[in-house]
């Protein structure tokens, strides 16, 4: 076991769970943050990501990436980030496997469809979602709601971006359950989640891309990050055929991109000199990132792919056909709350906003291929083209 430094988080050290677990049952030899990765993992909202968008609506080729896929290469990217820094591994991996789950279908166009079908109920946001989720709606215990997660881990899953200053509805909710400090930053350990997932989908979304033909490597090769990695792939391998250097080369942007993590967060934490985890959140900035330059061409890069992937023509008709499914299903629901499953309909509320926001929980955890069943059932179907 990798010898933790200093201002790494400590399981034993936990600010605990909201439902006291009692003593009587250990189940294996796990700390805190290990029983936390587990219990995402076994959930019925982390087995809904297989069949959730990454990029790419209800995909046929087998070959492109799903939520479930691109959280475990977060995770696998996170892992590795935490163990050189000598951060706690398993708390990573736990906020890396569980910072999707509160994705809706059709990924960012069904979260924007959403968003604006519960307007009048606060709105929707997927990673509110997610602590909603984890907390209250995927329940498999007997005695409480939710998974009872530590405190660490709800707090790296709702501020790994940084700081909340404004909480929608649902996380002040959560937050008023069971305060998360959600003005201050998190630990280091959600701070390289938020980054390993930014390296993940920035490289690995360029291979699908190629892939799915929306986007050309020449095309790629645009991007002044992409161009330079390309350049040192091409030189090792100078007669290898170039479709097979694809994934060597959102290998070389990954390994790039983290060596950079690495060497600008050991500067920070040399500069601060965090003795404690709590030293970490008292910072008042970030103590792992990018540096500047490469922070830089981060955002270029991420501008390039909306530019050239994201709002390609085809992404953006499907992503309007998949936001009418959403608002379809959610205002037909309201209309008709009997076509609603028995237990939903049993459950829903008589009041709103009470009433929609129980409707968005049930839309919000539908999986892509669900909800187009769903919609060709009891609306119509939807226009094949793509799926």
């Amino acid at each position: 076991m990798p010898t933790l430094a200093p201002y790494a988080s400590d399981p034993a050290r936990s600010r605990g769970r909201l439902h006291d677990m009692g003593g009587g049952e250990t189940r294996g030899p796990r700390d805190a943050f290990q029983r936390d990765r587990d219990r995402i993992i076994h959930s019925i909202s982390f087995r809904r990501l297989r069949h959730k968008t990454q990029v790419f609506v209800a995909p046929d080729g087998d070959h492109f990436r799903v939520r479930l896929t691109h959280s475990l290469e977060v995770a696998q990217i996170g892992r590795t980030v935490a163990r050189a820094l000598g951060l706690n591994e398993d708390l990573t991996e736990a906020l890396c496997l569980g910072h999707d789950i509160g994705h809706p279908p059709f990924g960012h166009a069904g979260e924007e469809a959403l968003e604006a079908a519960m307007a009048e109920a606060g709105g929707f946001d997927h990673n509110a979602h997610t602590l909603r989720m984890l907390t209250k709606l995927d329940s498999p215990y007997p005695a409480h709601e939710g998974l009872n997660l530590s405190w660490e881990t709800l707090e790296g899953l709702a501020k790994h971006n940084g700081p909340v200053k404004k909480p929608t509805w649902a996380m002040a909710e959560i937050d008023g359950a069971w305060p998360l400090d959600l003005d201050g930053w998190a630990s280091a350990e959600a701070q390289v989640a938020a980054l390993a997932d930014d390296i993940a989908y920035d490289n690995h979304d360029i291979d699908d891309g190629v892939r799915a033909g929306l986007l050309t490597l020449e095309q790629a090769l645009e991007d002044p990050l992409i161009r330079s990695n390309w350049d040192r792939v091409r030189v090792r391998y100078p007669d290898v055929p170039t479709r097979r250097l694809l994934g060597e080369l959102v290998r070389e942007q990954i390994g790039c991109m983290v060596n950079d993590l690495l060497a600008e967060s050991r500067r920070r934490l040399d500069d601060t000199a965090p003795r404690s985890v709590e030293d970490v959140r008292a910072a008042g900035r970030p103590l792992i990132g990018f540096s500047d330059g490469m922070a830089a061409r981060e955002k270029a890069l991420t501008r390039f792919m909306y530019a050239n992937l994201y709002h390609h023509p085809e992404q953006i008709e499907i992503a309007g056909r998949m936001g009418r499914v959403i608002a379809g299903l959610t205002a037909l629901y309201k209309a008709q709350p009997d076509k609603l499953p028995d237990r939903w309909r049993e459950a829903l509320p008589a009041g709103e906003p009470a009433r929609t926001r129980h409707i968005g929980d049930f839309i919000a955890g539908m999986t892509d291929r669900y909800a187009l069943n769903r919609h060709a059932e009891l609306i119509g179907p939807v226009e094949s083209d793509g799926f």
